[in-house]
């Protein structure tokens, strides 16, 4: 029989192995932001969301860059599905392997259009580094309430086999209500948001790889115990 997963990501996904019911526990709104900052040269643009892709797509005419970086498989897919050339992303698609493996050099310009709740550890490393790294708080995430209330209707009537959480951000939205403890339930597709999720004091299995297709292999591979 098919696990039944609550995936909690933004955009819908799909995988024949699963039945997937899709809640998104996060809607993102755009910001207004400073566009002086578009007359500058950059020697990159630095995608780390399809969202920030989708909001910055009607300014890349306003802008003049040499390359485009991305972290994210969803972000590249995306970027290619818009005929956006992506130099550079981590063949992990995480941070922390964008950080180690990018060909940046110093004195570079980059520009970073991203989400205002984004950790500020990508341009903080980056500046340490001598690039010149500037983010643009593009966008903000509202907390789907409806969705929220959902998730735990569907946890108490054990509808589900596993949720998933593809953010830091919906992973601060559902644990912050002290939803049921859970072993086997709670899924994250990476070491940051594993991190966000402990911090509530929960546990949960976490992706060999920061891509959905991996969080699906991992409630499959835990599926005994599920």
């Amino acid at each position: 029989m098919k696990p039944n997963v609550l995936m909690t990501q933004t955009h819908t996904f799909e995988d024949a192995r699963v039945n997937i019911k899709h809640l998104p526990f996060l809607k993102p709104v755009a910001l207004a932001f400073d566009t002086r900052v578009l007359a500058s040269h950059y020697d990159w643009l630095i995608f780390t969301s399809k969202n920030a892709v989708k909001f910055f797509r009607p300014y890349l005419q306003d802008v003049s860059y040499e390359n485009v970086a991305v972290i994210g498989e969803k972000t590249k897919q995306y970027c290619d599905s818009i005929g956006l050339d992506v130099a550079f992303y981590p063949k992990d698609y995480s941070q922390e392997g964008f950080i180690e493996m990018h060909p940046f050099h110093q004195k570079e310009r980059v520009l970073i259009p991203s989400s205002v709740k984004a950790r500020p550890k990508l341009m903080e490393t980056l500046n340490s580094q001598g690039i010149i790294a500037i983010k643009v708080d593009l966008y903000d995430v509202h907390i789907e309430q409806q969705s929220i209330q959902q998730a735990m209707e569907v946890i108490a009537n054990s509808e589900v086999d596993a949720i998933t959480f593809a953010s830091s951000s919906a992973a601060h939205a559902f644990f912050s209500i002290s939803p049921p403890q859970r072993p086997n339930l709670y899924y994250a597709i990476g070491l940051q948001t594993a991190k966000t999720i402990h911090q509530y004091g929960y546990t949960c299995k976490v992706a060999h790889k920061q891509t959905l297709e991996s969080l699906i292999n991992k409630i499959i591979e835990e599926g005994s115990n599920i």
